[in-house]
């Protein structure tokens, strides 16, 4: 209770701003929404009572609040599915790129082998032919 005496004390010293006029419109109709409903469960409910209906004022404030909670909520549904959406293909983009990068590395790592059977296969032959060289001067 306390901080709604104070966001209307803060109210009261801000220009008037149109949003804020039909925001504070659509809390007011949440609110005498919320009170008719804690009213309507508070009151003792008759057995062979039929059905009691919403009163034209409240309908419609039920209305705005219903339009007002689709709107909203379309829109944050609507932002959340198009963000699962681009986090899905930034999934599928970093999957195939760490494909790619395994592969590269596999591309590399047979690479590597393969200059170092060379590099042993040249080293062995130098020292063959140091050796056949060392025995002609030797001789």
């Amino acid at each position: 209770m306390n901080n709604a005496i104070r966001s209307e004390q803060i109210e009261s010293n801000e220009p008037v701003d149109t949003d804020l006029d039909a925001v504070s419109e659509v809390e007011e109709g949440i609110r005498e929404f919320v009170r008719n409903d804690i009213a309507y469960l508070r009151r003792p409910v008759a057995v062979s009572a039929p059905e009691a209906t919403l009163d034209p004022g409240a309908e419609a404030t039920v209305n705005n609040v219903n339009s007002l909670i689709h709107r909203v909520a379309g829109t944050s549904v609507s932002e959340i599915e198009k963000l699962i959406s681009e986090l899905e293909a930034l999934r599928e983009l970093l999957h195939a790129e760490g494909q790619r990068v395994q592969r590269e590395i596999s591309g590399y790592a047979h690479l590597s082998q393969a200059a170092m059977k060379s590099t042993r296969m040249i080293a062995d032959n130098v020292q063959q032919w140091k050796r056949a060289a060392d025995g002609l001067r030797n001789s």
